[in-house]
């Protein structure tokens, strides 16, 4: 989807203009892929934005350069806080959020020890990821003829900048084909991940998403998000292994992302998933979802920063 400019992005504990955030071409991490970043998004509710669980984005940021070796310049209060002031510098009532941690200029070559870390925060109005329809209908899913990546050659567990050169392929592949979507398996044959989102089938109206330590997927903060909805709504949820054909004799399938949202799935390698339409199970976590990022439900406010409150 297009980005549209706002007016400022935090980089390195200062606000710059938007067309003045720029990098050097010889930027350590444009060359070797080392960095790590985090989608985040704020939405509108009755008291201003609000940005969905913004503490637990910024810790697996944190996470994530530890993974990599990076000693991020800032503290986790410093960073929320950048966070919410690039929100109410650009006056956004809902955004999607880009903090990206990268190696700059000065250094080459495969050691990144000697690059400064540089951090930078910026944010957007971006719409539904997989377009309205797909939020409403679902969407048509593959799997990938790529691989996720191995843990043990890549470190799955970070959310970092290179890696999604995986997912990227995957993506492609899928759009070439005619779907909206990948999913891709592990080294093993077993189900991962989409190439942004976690996949949840509905067995029986009971919730099976892959776990983390063994398909290699990234640990979703939606997907666990959607954890705490199941409980609270009364279904059984359960981490298990999947295989392709779990997803082609699905009652229901969805995903889950921070871009994406909650997405119904309609169809694995050209086989209708339950019915071809959202399920009940899916609706409910999907109106839950949304009820609860724009703070229609006070059982969930400590996962919301309010911009503007105490300011």
């Amino acid at each position: 989807m297009p980005i549209t400019p706002t007016d400022f992005i935090w980089m390195d504990g200062e606000m710059v203009k938007w067309e003045d955030a720029t990098v050097h071409v010889l930027t350590h991490s444009l060359h070797y892929g080392v960095g790590v970043f985090e989608g985040v998004r704020a939405y509108a509710t009755k008291d201003g934005a609000a940005i969905f669980r913004l503490q637990d984005h910024i810790k697996r940021l944190i996470e994530s350069a530890h993974i990599y070796g990076l000693e991020i310049p800032f503290g986790l209060e410093e960073l929320i806080e950048a966070t919410a002031e690039v929100i109410r510098s650009n006056r956004l009532e809902s955004a999607y959020i880009r903090p990206l941690v990268y190696l700059g200029y000065g250094e080459m070559g495969l050691n990144p020890l000697p690059c400064k870390v540089n951090v930078s925060i910026s944010a957007w109005p971006w719409g539904t990821y997989l377009g309205d329809d797909g939020l409403a209908n679902g969407v048509k899913v593959k799997v990938s003829s790529w691989r996720r990546h191995d843990p043990n050659a890549m470190p799955t567990a970070a959310k970092a900048t290179g890696m999604y050169a995986n997912s990227a392929l995957a993506k492609v592949e899928a759009i070439h084909a005619g779907y909206d979507e990948s999913i891709l398996l592990n080294p093993q044959g077993y189900v991962s991940e989409c190439t942004g989102e976690n996949i949840f089938i509905v067995k029986n109206n009971v919730l099976i998403s892959p776990p983390s330590s063994l398909g290699g997927a990234l640990v979703g903060i939606t997907q666990n998000t959607v954890y705490r909805l199941a409980a609270d709504l009364g279904y059984e949820y359960r981490e298990a292994a999947l295989v392709r054909t779990d997803l082609y004799c699905a009652d229901e399938a969805f995903m889950t992302g921070t871009a994406a949202e909650v997405v119904p799935i309609k169809s694995v390698d050209d086989r209708i998933v339950g019915s071809g339409k959202p399920g009940d199970v899916t609706q409910a976590i999907q109106k839950a979802y949304f009820s609860l990022v724009h703070g229609e439900n006070e059982r969930y406010d400590d996962w919301l920063t309010y911009v503007n409150r105490n300011v």
